[in-house]
């Protein structure tokens, strides 16, 4: 609420591995050491996700994720100074725990996550069909409604939901990786609060990634963050950004335009981005990826204001400097 706090978490490994969490008190430009973090978060078995809550008290919390079976959960009732233990929510798992999330018109929390039939009963299954599920929480994300499905393809992999409603506040979106690598990423629509969902269908080639993030600037546009996986792309396996409409996504548009924010140099191995907006109109968008040739992966922020993107894209120069 003071626009300045940030909290980052992010696994010591690739997905699994301890969780490690840093503080930034000026927005994102400088942050903090390693923080002290409860023992058990070391058994962390995927990407940690971090969201803000509140309660119909207007009690205001920190829950953090993560994911494979059984789906755990940490609170913080204090802005992130003091953790609980990661404890299961259900007996139940996913992967990508959780992808994304939205507070409904009811005051309701909607969590998605998606799976592939390994981890949602906990057993050992083969790799099967992919689903992406919602579960609920009516207490300001303290306990969670057993997963319901809410989307899945028999012909492509859909996962990873990416969440943005829409300006008049009437409709929720979801972007979602495709992983077959065989389609376009997919769109689909809900008219009733995540009740129930349009048949989805493929995106344009300009949001075609994986791990959507989207957030929308003061003039309306939306910003999305993601890692490219277009099948014919100068930028394929970069982070990149893209600029247009909720009526560009709604239509089936390509959008306004594109723009790489840094140069993986290992395949696809990049870009599970978090984005934040600040009061006067900076962008925060914070990921990993290996930007140095033949170097580990590590972690940096980008910054950017809408005008600035929009000069970048008259240029067409699409490189950004990291923080």
């Amino acid at each position: 609420e003071d626009n300045k706090t940030m909290i980052v978490v992010y696994p010591k490994g690739h997905g699994k591995g301890a969780i490690v969490m840093k503080k930034s008190n000026d927005g994102g430009l400088t942050w903090s050491d390693r923080l002290p973090v409860p023992d058990n978060w070391k058994s962390s078995l995927e990407v940690p996700t971090i969201y803000r809550v509140m309660d119909s008290n207007g009690l205001k919390r920190l829950i953090l994720f993560s994911g494979l079976y059984p789906i755990r959960m940490a609170v913080s009732n204090d802005n992130g100074n003091v953790w609980t233990t990661l404890e299961p929510i259900g007996d139940f798992g996913g992967i990508v725990a959780m992808a994304d999330m939205v507070r409904l018109k009811n005051g309701n929390y909607m969590a998605l996550f998606h799976d592939d039939g390994r981890f949602i009963k906990g057993g050992q299954n083969d790799r099967g069909q992919f689903y992406v599920y919602k579960t609920i929480s009516k207490d300001g994300g303290l306990n969670w409604s057993k997963p319901k499905v809410i989307v899945s393809h028999a012909l492509v992999n859909l996962c990873e939901p990416g969440l943005i409603r829409s300006p008049d506040g009437k409709q929720l979106a979801i972007l979602m990786r495709e992983n077959s690598r065989q389609f376009n990423s997919y769109v689909s629509f809900s008219d009733n609060e995540g009740e129930s969902w349009s048949e989805p269908r493929e995106l344009p080639a300009a949001l075609t990634g994986d791990r959507h993030k989207l957030r929308y600037a003061s003039d309306g546009r939306l910003i999305a963050t993601f890692r490219d996986t277009t099948h014919i792309s100068p930028t394929k396996g970069d982070w990149v950004g893209w600029v247009g409409t909720y009526e560009d996504i709604k239509l089936g548009r390509e959008g306004q335009y594109r723009i790489r924010f840094m140069d993986n140099h290992h395949g696809r191995d990049c870009a599970y981005p978090g984005i934040e907006l600040l009061p006067d109109g900076t962008f925060v968008t914070t990921t990993y990826g290996h930007w140095t040739e033949s170097e580990e992966p590590y972690i940096v922020s980008v910054r950017f204001k809408i005008e600035e993107l929009d000069v970048r894209a008259k240029e067409g120069n699409g490189g950004f400097s990291a923080n």
